[in-house]
């Protein structure tokens, strides 16, 4: 009850002392501008120079800059090159803050808006069979071993995660008893990635993420003109080839020896990718964030081998050590002899 007498309430004044005695100074860190630094240093840190990070910045500015300037919020530019220094990195959040000199939640949000910024450029930067003819693609792969017809590679690799709470959490144990994600990537002779898939837990084998992809429906509906190239995970198909088991010296020998050097290309890309960005070789995340962060890694691996960033030291990926399956249908075995009657029989 406020008292005529008193030109300030009692319990405000209270307040206001009780609040005067337990004030924290706002502290306003200083955040230097990450594009100061010379190329090597940007390259180093981002993966991306400094032409890069700025089209980085302009493509994605519409999503990812903040609707109010208080506070001296982040800039694009600085939100851009804390995800970025995160998927470089693959450090933990907080190493991240302290190199940005920034919080911990800070961090989080800025990788959160560039992942799902990036997803929305999918369908622009990650088009099958390519952004180039379907001719110059077949050239470029015949180029390599002399493997015809050729429009892509394709091949899974596990992405680590850290164990998802609930009952689904077997499912995502791979069959070396790490819980991954399994991813289907397809790559031109360029190593640009033309499709992805990353949505299937680790258990899931290859050949079936193919089956129940859309590319593998395209396919049947006859939507491409050339054929993918794969290895003893999958089943041979028309448009899919696969090595021969146990070939005799000859022309089925010729025949896998070429498509392994044509199939090396999906390697080098796991290779590219996991090098550039080394957030892939272990993601501590939540299942679903793990899958948009590996599809914004496949747009910006993409920007970067276009603009011609450097590229990493590519480390070998081993071979995935698959039973081969026997389930070849007759029209792919049938395809596959007439490319080795054509191209391997000398």
């Amino acid at each position: 009850m406020s008292c005529p007498f008193v030109r300030e309430q009692p319990i405000a004044e209270g307040a206001r002392l009780i609040r005067r005695v337990f004030r924290i100074q706002r502290i306003l860190r200083d955040r230097q501008d990450p594009l100061a630094q010379r190329d090597s240093v940007l390259i180093e840190r981002y993966r991306f120079s400094r032409e890069g990070i700025i089209y980085l910045t302009n493509l994605l500015d519409p999503y990812v800059k903040s609707s109010t300037h208080r506070s001296r919020v982040l800039t694009t530019a600085q939100t851009v090159c804390i995800a970025l220094r995160f998927f470089a990195s693959g450090t933990f959040l907080y190493a991240v803050g302290d190199a940005e000199n920034i919080g911990k939640s800070a961090v989080c949000r800025s990788i959160r808006k560039v992942y799902l910024a990036l997803k929305h450029f999918l369908g622009v930067f990650v088009v099958f069979p390519s952004h180039l003819r379907p001719q110059v693609v077949k050239q470029g792969f015949f180029s390599i071993a002399g493997f015809p017809n050729v429009i892509g590679t394709i091949d899974c690799t596990h992405i680590a995660i850290k164990a998802p709470p609930g009952p689904n959490e077997g499912d995502f144990v791979n069959r070396k008893g790490v819980h991954s994600i399994n991813v289907q990537m397809v790559c031109d002779s360029m190593c640009h990635i033309t499709n992805v898939e990353a949505k299937w837990p680790g258990s899931v084998h290859d050949s079936r993420i193919f089956r129940e992809s859309g590319l593998c429906t395209l396919f049947e509906c006859g939507a491409y003109d050339g054929i993918l190239l794969g290895d003893w995970g999958y089943a041979c198909r028309q448009y899919f080839m696969t090595p021969f088991p146990d070939p005799n010296p000859g022309p089925r020998t010729r025949y896998n020896a070429a498509l392994a050097r044509t199939r090396a290309r999906i390697e080098m890309t796991f290779g590219q990718i996991k090098g550039r960005f080394q957030c892939l070789k272990s993601l501590r995340v939540a299942p679903d964030r793990a899958c948009d962060i590996i599809v914004a890694c496949a747009v910006l691996h993409n920007i970067a081998t276009i603009r011609k960033e450097r590229t990493p030291v590519v480390e070998v990926q081993p071979d995935d050590d698959l039973q081969p399956v026997h389930l070849d249908q007759p029209s792919g075995r049938a395809a596959r002899d007439r490319i080795v009657q054509h191209y391997f029989e000398y």
